[in-house]
């Protein structure tokens, strides 16, 4: 199935499917648009705002590099809402700079003609 054929309840089984195994950069490489943002709240300590399919790669790459130790992490399942749907997601990690930090958050996605085009982090 192609990408510009998946509905938003396609997409969002398959980031279930993907996240239940952790498997976050797979994620973004088969369900992101090119021109994908992410966005993290404003004077987030951790991360901020990334534009493009290899800007968010990095992003996500460069937060990974910092963990050291992974306490425990969950993702929910989705709900979906028009063109939208929200995983909640928890992390307990150990990360360079910060120490242990928990961060339950949702992450709201935004689909369009089968793609994500838009992530956004609440925490």
């Amino acid at each position: 199935m192609t990408s510009a054929t998946r509905t938003v309840q396609e997409v969002a089984a398959r980031f279930d499917e993907l996240a239940r195994q952790e498997k976050w950069f797979e994620i973004q490489e088969e369900l992101f648009a090119e021109q994908v943002k992410s966005i993290d709240p404003p004077h987030s300590p951790y991360l901020g705002y990334a534009e493009g399919k290899a800007a968010v790669r990095k992003k996500g790459e460069d937060w990974v590099k910092k963990i050291q130790a992974v306490q425990g992490v969950y993702t929910t399942p989705a709900v979906i809402g028009g063109q939208h749907f929200a995983v909640g997601r928890g992390m307990d990690v150990m990360v360079e700079g910060f120490g242990r930090v928990k961060i339950d958050q949702i992450m709201l996605y935004e689909v369009k003609d089968g793609e994500i085009i838009l992530e956004q982090f609440f925490y």
